[in-house]
């Protein structure tokens, strides 16, 4: 069953649009997730239903959309522990796109570390402006940069 884009939601977002094959894996990961987080639906079905849009993958890696899906969802416990207390908020009332976000982000900087965490940062703060309240994104990048700070402690030295 498809779903139906609700305003607010990443379906429903407009603005800065990524080019590069993984950044456009990010935002299907980034939809794909809300839809997780609001139904529990499974991985598999949502790559099942991505694939069978009209436009379906589009330029974006579909592997790179897998592996982001699936390693988030599964890590989803861990990742949210490491989110929880830099937050802002209690984790019931953190925004489901804000969430979709920072667990995709900070599943990048814990599994991908040949992904610089500038660039993590980068696209999580650009699809937070896409789909989240309107200064979301300043909340995201905040979250994102203290995880990185504790993930990457040798890269974010090395860069001065």
């Amino acid at each position: 069953m498809k779903s139906v884009a609700e305003p607010g939601s990443p379906q429903a977002g407009q603005g800065v649009h990524p080019t590069s094959r993984r950044g456009l894996a990010r935002r299907l990961t980034v939809q794909a997730l809300y839809q997780w987080i609001l139904n529990q639906t499974a991985p598999d079905t949502l790559i099942k239903e991505f694939r069978e849009m009209p436009d379906g993958f589009g330029r974006a890696d579909p592997q790179y959309f897998g592996e982001l899906l699936h390693g988030t969802v599964n890590e989803a416990a861990v990742l949210t522990t490491q989110i929880v207390p830099h937050l802002d908020r209690p984790l019931n009332q953190l925004d489901p796109v804000e969430y979709s976000v920072l667990l995709m982000g900070a599943f990048e900087l814990n599994h991908r570390p040949e992904v610089p965490y500038r660039v993590v940062v980068n696209e999580a703060v650009n699809l937070a402006k896409v789909f989240g309240a309107e200064d979301g994104y300043k909340f995201v990048n905040g979250v994102l940069d203290k995880i990185a700070r504790q993930t990457r402690v040798h890269e974010i030295n090395a860069a001065g």
